[in-house]
């Protein structure tokens, strides 16, 4: 089956070698993979900013980048349910919203893909340990993706899933709404993590790397025995 990958810009910037494992388990599945280098953003922080005018030409790009023909698979349920969601409101009456409807037919997040499309769970992971998982808003709120990553992680041999209080509650990231409101950020992700500790997990994982890095930085800064883990990584491991 042929995918084309699609790298939002946490995973380029800040953690490459998520992408790589997301190749990693997709072509162990029986995929190929393709990756445009002329990518870029999606366009969603100018959009949740306002700029509609500029995230419209981000998004115009990113249309003609992916074409539209095949799936797009990325690890993300943040910039899958804004492309799902939003762009046609971009593209509402245009050139392009031929090709809009196109694009936000074929864009998948990673675990949704690997459950709905391959009909797959069990991948032949193995990572020892207790985990707890987050439910990033972009991809439960506007994906719908609840199920997915638990039945995934419910295969990886050796690793006990244990679910915590807080597992839909955000964790205060929300893009510019961190940067914006920052003392209520930290007070969101204090929440989530007293919540994941509880647990006695050693790991916390999710879909999305925004809320790894915003989750990680708070367990860092209060030296939680807690680590972040996206499920690509852990999808990829004991293989």
């Amino acid at each position: 089956m042929q995918v084309q990958l699609f790298i939002p810009c946490f995973v380029d910037q800040l953690y490459p070698q998520t992408g790589m494992n997301m190749v990693k388990v997709l072509e162990k599945l029986g995929c190929s993979v393709t990756y445009n280098h002329k990518q870029t953003c999606c366009g969603q922080p100018a959009f949740n900013a306002g700029y509609r005018d500029q995230a419209r030409s981000v998004a115009r790009k990113f249309l003609h980048d992916f074409d539209g023909q095949g799936y797009i698979v990325g690890p993300t349920g943040s910039c899958t349910g804004y492309i799902r969601n939003f762009y046609d409101k971009l593209f509402e009456n245009s050139s392009e919203h031929n090709l809009c409807n196109a694009v936000q037919g074929n864009v998948f997040e990673f675990s949704e893909f690997i459950t709905q499309i391959l009909k797959k769970e069990d991948v032949g992971a193995m990572l020892n340990g207790k985990a707890t998982y987050h439910d990033a808003c972009g991809a439960l709120r506007e994906c719908g993706i609840k199920e997915a990553p638990r039945r995934l992680l419910s295969h990886v041999a050796g690793l006990e899933l244990i679910e915590m209080d807080e597992c839909e509650t955000c964790c205060g990231f929300g893009g510019t709404f961190a940067v914006k409101y920052e003392p209520i950020s930290i007070g969101m992700a204090q929440v989530k993590m007293k919540s994941a500790v509880e647990t006695g997990a050693e790991y916390i994982i999710t879909t999305d790397v925004s809320c790894m890095m915003h989750m990680q930085g708070y367990i860092d800064n209060h030296r939680l025995p807690l680590r972040t883990m996206h499920i690509a990584d852990v999808l990829a491991s004991g293989w």
